[in-house]
């Protein structure tokens, strides 16, 4: 599981492609380029926030980076502080595009759909990757604010409902056709950890219902939930027992080694079908 005490925004997507240069310098989508689009998307409503230092979503953009294969478009809340994210550029060996994203906001995705498409090109995207997680703070059922609750459920479950419909034309166009949805096993039944984390944990339980649903409207697609486990990050805190590179390492490679039966299914990063 995932201990969370501060907000973030991140969903991830990405694609395979090749690029070239045009007549302007511009970079187009090619066949033989694997191209992702990393979210590090910050919400204006976030009380607190941990830096992206430490954040999954940017480990995971600087993992892919080591491959000169890999051609990433990067999302954040305002790309002028992302100096972490910025600073990939540097040592990337693949390529790296910063777009302005916050997903708590509706229009904004959206939008951003216009940002990404031209840097896709005709071939649409492989992989969309969504991972976002705001907790209010360690909760029970009978104490949780329901107002700051619906927060939550904006960032945890509407804003990946609303990436996936609107990126789904850019899907369509892929081979990979896969959407993954960073989840929790403290959204499963056959875990709960008892009384505790009940407003982040109710999100994450619909999150995986979100994930069901879209595999049952589209078995033509790969949509799965992926759980990275409890990571020493800003929001995991050091009481977590897995490190991040450990954690992201292994979540790459499920994410490249999905099977048929993982469809629709409860992932974790050691790729064992969690039960529900």
């Amino acid at each position: 599981m995932e201990t969370l005490t501060a907000k973030t925004n991140e969903s991830t997507m990405y694609r395979t492609k090749a690029f070239e240069k045009d007549v302007d310098d511009k970079h187009k989508v090619h066949r033989l380029l694997t191209t992702y689009f990393v979210g590090l998307a910050f919400s204006n409503q976030a009380a607190s926030r941990y830096t992206t230092s430490r954040g999954i979503g940017l480990e995971l953009t600087r993992q892919l980076l080591e491959d000169p294969a890999n051609f990433i478009v990067a999302a954040c809340r305002t790309p002028a502080k992302a100096t972490a994210l910025e600073a990939l550029k540097t040592t990337a060996k693949g390529t790296l595009h910063v777009i302005k994203l916050d997903v708590d906001d509706i229009e904004g995705i959206k939008q951003s759909v216009n940002d990404v498409a031209p840097l896709l090109g005709e071939r649409g995207l492989d992989y969309l990757v969504n991972n976002a997680a705001v907790n209010q703070k360690i909760d029970t059922a009978f104490t949780m604010d329901v107002e700051g609750w619906g927060a939550v459920f904006k960032t945890n479950v509407v804003a990946p409902a609303l990436l996936a419909q609107v990126y789904l034309p850019l899907i369509e166009r892929s081979t990979k056709k896969t959407i993954i949805n960073v989840s929790s096993s403290l959204g499963a039944f056959g875990y709960g950890y008892g009384e505790l984390w009940a407003s982040y944990a109710i999100t994450k339980t619909g999150l995986n219902m979100l994930t069901y649903k879209q595999r049952a409207e589209r078995p033509d697609l790969m949509v799965v939930c992926v759980c990275p486990g409890w990571v020493k990050t800003d929001m995991g805190t050091e009481d977590a027992p897995l490190e991040l590179e450990e954690s992201v390492s292994s979540v790459a490679k499920v994410l490249t080694s999905l099977k048929p039966e993982d469809n629709g299914r409860l992932i974790n990063y050691r790729h064992e079908i969690v039960p529900w």
